[in-house]
Parts: structure tokens; sequence; C-alpha cells
């Protein structure tokens, strides 16, 4: 019998269905969950959510947020979150490009800016390494292979 599980950002429901394990970046560290898993509550790093049922796997990013764990069921409530298939790799490139030049120039007086395009940045760098990671062969044509990726 799976578990159920439901993916859920500020602005949107970004995935509902069941599963026979989550896999979930904790702040402590890779949590597995599967089906009849003890209640547990824990807050989220940045990362990515795996959801694989029936040989199928969802592949998602998070950038923080709570899990809730209950018998039947995983509740995540994201601070942002995205299936790796909807990422927009341009837009990624460019944010990650501003964030950049943004935190070469020092930081400011403003400190909370400079917060806010450190974690742009890494939002920006975790959704790029996903897609190169995740995105199935026939769906990453805008990637040249890396040194890593060759072999």
């Amino acid at each position: 019998m799976p578990i159920r599980c439901e993916i859920v950002s500020q602005d949107r429901m970004i995935f509902e269905g069941d599963a026979d394990i989550v896999v979930l970046p904790g702040t402590a560290g890779e949590m597995g969950i599967l089906p009849h898993h003890a209640p547990l509550l824990s807050t989220l790093g940045y990362g990515v959510i795996k959801v694989r049922y029936q040989g199928e796997e969802e592949v998602f990013t998070v950038a923080g947020g709570v899990v809730e764990v209950q018998p039947d069921v995983v509740t995540v409530l994201a601070d942002r979150a995205e299936n790796v298939r909807e990422i927009d790799v341009a837009r990624a490139e460019a944010a990650m490009k501003r964030a950049q030049e943004y935190l070469a120039e020092g930081p400011p007086p403003d400190t909370d800016a400079y917060l806010r395009m450190e974690a742009a940045l890494r939002r920006s760098q975790l959704r790029i390494d996903a897609v190169r990671r995740y995105r199935r062969a026939s769906k990453r044509p805008e990637f040249s292979p890396g040194i890593d990726e060759q072999g």
C-alpha cells in the first residue's frame, strides 16, 4: 500500500499523488519515507525531493520548508519548490548571473538585500544542477556536457 505525498509551495500545489518512497533533503540529512512511517515533523534544507511510485520517479527542487509525516501521508510545505521538468533553464542561468554580479560588488549597507541575493544564487544553482542531473537525456538539449559528465 503506497503513502500519499503532497508538495505545496507558497503559491500552488506542486505535486499530489501516491508514492512507494519519498526521499527528502532534511536539514539534518537525507530522509527516506516509506508507507507506515512513524509520525515526524522536520525542517527541509535546499535540495531535491524524489517521489518514486511503481518504478517511475518524479523529481522536485526544494529551497527550505517543513515536512510532516504521518503513517499514510507525507506533506511538504516548501518555501520554494518546482518540478525539475518545469524549470526554465535560461531563467535560472540569468538569475544566477545577476546574483553573482551583485555579490561580486561586496556587501552593501543593506545586508538584507545581500542575503536575499545569496539565497537567489543558491536556488538558481540548485535548479541548474537538478536539471543537469535528473532530466532525461531527451529533455537536455540546452546543456553541453561538462567535464564531470563526459565520463
